[in-house]
């Protein structure tokens, strides 16, 4: 069945992340609950950059939605209902946000529609702080109930992981790819390009708002300043080492990156300078990202194999 190729790498993330959580000791709590988190929202970017082919610095500001529906539900109403509607409703107001800037601004292509999007995230938070009696300003929201542990994010991670790879193998998924390859021809073949990268970017901006509601309820408190323009061009920075295009690389880098930051911390001053050279070497001399846009696939291994026994079989019968 054609599904095992859908979740093959869900599949290999639980793997790795599974043995990431059994050497937990190695790590600090923070890092198997960012680096799930950094997951989310790579693999979110990636199919807005990687799969419709539209570049969008507005990530952080749809993160930020998500964070302050969050943070404003469960401060006074610390149950998991809270955290669930607050899930909910981050995700579908950052949707509608996406659906009502997106129709008018991914008419615009390559650095006019990132220009846009970095418009869009800066907007929304410039309203976060202006909004003082209900967000605090620019002060944040402190005192938020931590519902967020390893077993939430990692669960959160595989789903929108799913989600992501079922929607690339789907009739819409394959119309979304047709559009980045080539949109003219696409439209020519009467595919509509503006309703499939409309989809594509309300589906990223709805999971880059989980993650933000995942990370506040984390960390237990939320500032403006956390989700500025230096937010998305991490995400970015995730997307592109990985290779654009490869849900499998986004995983995979947001997973180095995390644990090469984390291991540089006692480099002080230096960490930030070793960090970016290691990202220059990386784009010298593999300019495609880690992976390019290889995916893992179990499909393609039981194919391999069988076809293997198939021809080991002809042999002996011949």
């Amino acid at each position: 069945m054609v599904f095992v190729d859908y979740y093959s790498t869900g599949e290999l993330t639980c793997f790795l992340f599974s043995e990431t959580k059994k050497d937990a000791s190695d790590f600090s709590p923070t890092s198997y609950i960012i680096e799930p988190i950094n997951v989310i929202l790579a693999v979110s970017l990636n199919l807005i950059i990687g799969f419709s082919g539209q570049l969008s610095l507005g990530h952080a500001g749809f993160m930020a939605i998500g964070a302050y529906a969050a943070a404003i539900l469960t401060q006074d109403n610390p149950t998991y209902l809270a955290f669930a509607l607050s899930l909910v409703g981050g995700m579908l107001i950052s949707g509608f946000i996406a659906l009502i800037v997106g129709v008018p601004t991914l008419r615009l292509k390559g650095d006019y529609l990132a220009i846009a999007t970095l418009g869009v995230s800066e907007i929304i938070r410039i309203l976060i702080v202006n909004f003082d009696e209900l967000t605090n300003g620019p002060s944040g929201i402190f005192g938020i109930p931590q519902f967020s542990n390893w077993q939430v994010v990692f669960i959160f991670m595989v789903l929108a992981i799913l989600l992501v790879s079922n929607y690339i193998h789907s009739g819409d998924g394959r119309a979304t790819l047709a559009v980045r390859e080539d949109e003219i021809a696409a439209e020519a073949m009467g595919v509509n390009t503006a309703k499939y990268k409309v989809t594509a970017f309300v589906l990223g901006a709805m999971l880059a708002s989980l993650a933000g509601s995942l990370y506040a309820t984390y960390q237990q408190s939320v500032f403006p300043n956390d989700y500025d323009f230096m937010k998305s061009i991490d995400i970015l920075i995730i997307v592109v080492f990985g290779g654009i295009g490869s849900t499998t690389g986004a995983i995979v880098a947001a997973g180095v990156l995390g644990f090469l930051n984390m291991y540089l911390q006692d480099f002080g001053s230096l960490r930030m300078i070793i960090y970016a050279l290691a990202i220059i070497v990386i784009m010298i001399f593999k300019p495609s990202g880690l992976l390019g846009t290889w995916e893992f696939s179990i499909k393609r291994i039981i194919d391999k194999f069988s076809k293997k026994g198939d021809d080991q079989d002809a042999s002996i019968n011949s």
